[in-house]
């Protein structure tokens, strides 16, 4: 088979690829890739079947897994206000179940304590626990007695 067919071929499964999004067309069309260039160096058909299959067996055990994993896996920075979670916070006006001001990163953030039974004094540290719009949800770092 001329090495073009393989092309031809190679672009058909990208473009299916590019529909799909399962990755398995696109490892596909790499294997026909490697098909072309067989075929290009002048191997008969029988070497460009098997020079297809072992690309595409080796793709589809090998790289789509780890691929499908990268992808399932969280980003590693956070942006925006997710950023924030996890940080250090100093209570500048005092923390109820309802209210309170805090400064993180700088800037200053309306507050609330996790715990409603927590009222949190000014200057105490705290971590933000998580973020519910505008309002950081706080928890002291040292117990308070």
């Amino acid at each position: 088979m001329p090495w073009f067919v393989w092309l031809l071929a190679a672009a058909a499964l990208g473009v299916a690829e590019f529909f799909t999004l399962t990755l398995v067309f696109g490892l596909l069309a790499g294997a026909a890739l490697v098909a072309a260039v067989v075929a290009g160096a002048g191997i008969g058909l029988l070497g460009q079947l098997v020079a297809l299959g072992v690309a595409a067996a080796a793709a589809l055990v090998v790289v789509r897994p780890v691929a499908l994993r990268h992808m399932a896996q969280q980003p590693l920075t956070r942006e925006g206000s997710d950023a924030l979670i996890g940080k250090r916070a100093e209570v500048m006006q005092e923390v109820t179940a309802t209210r309170g001001l805090i400064k993180i990163s700088g800037e200053d953030w309306s507050a609330r304590s996790l715990d409603e039974s927590h009222v949190i004094p000014v200057g105490a540290l705290v971590d933000v626990m998580e973020i519910e719009g505008a309002t950081a949800v706080v928890y002291p770092r040292e117990l308070l007695p």
